[in-house]
């Protein structure tokens, strides 16, 4: 494993190690955005989410649930690469178990991608039509 777990005898202060982590970090997402199709059609979704927020002027409640629902979506696209490439580094022959364990993980990702785009057509539809001057009775 390239990726020293520790301080391995080396006098390495908290701070170099938090850094350290942050560009592991950086760089699962960066490969994530390089090698996975779906996690760049979320990052996009969410770029247009952002666009339209500002456009329609959400509220910082608003803002607080569409963040919180790009993050979510995000995240488990992150932990369902995460699981593929452990399955596809340790399991070289056809597993019934991986197999399940992988569509269960795309699941979760299907699960909040669906409630992200829920709450996104909630707020986006409500702000959408206060902002044409349609929204009439809509808090």
């Amino acid at each position: 494993m390239n990726r020293p777990s520790g301080d391995s005898g080396e006098n390495v202060g908290f701070w170099s190690r938090t850094v350290r982590s942050f560009g592991f970090a950086v760089r699962g997402v960066r490969l994530a955005f390089r090698e996975e199709r779906h996690f760049r059609f979320h990052f996009f979704a969410a770029a247009l989410v952002i666009a339209a927020g500002f456009v329609l002027r959400v509220s910082f409640v608003e803002w607080g649930l569409l963040l919180l629902c790009i993050a979510t979506v995000l995240a488990a696209e992150l932990f369902n690469t995460a699981l593929e490439r452990l399955a596809v580094a340790t399991v070289r022959e056809k597993n019934d178990l991986v197999r399940d364990a992988l569509d269960a993980a795309s699941g979760a990702v299907l699960v909040t991608a669906a409630g992200a785009a829920a709450v996104g057509l909630i707020v986006l539809g409500r702000a959408a039509l206060n902002f044409f001057g349609l929204g009439v009775g809509l808090a």
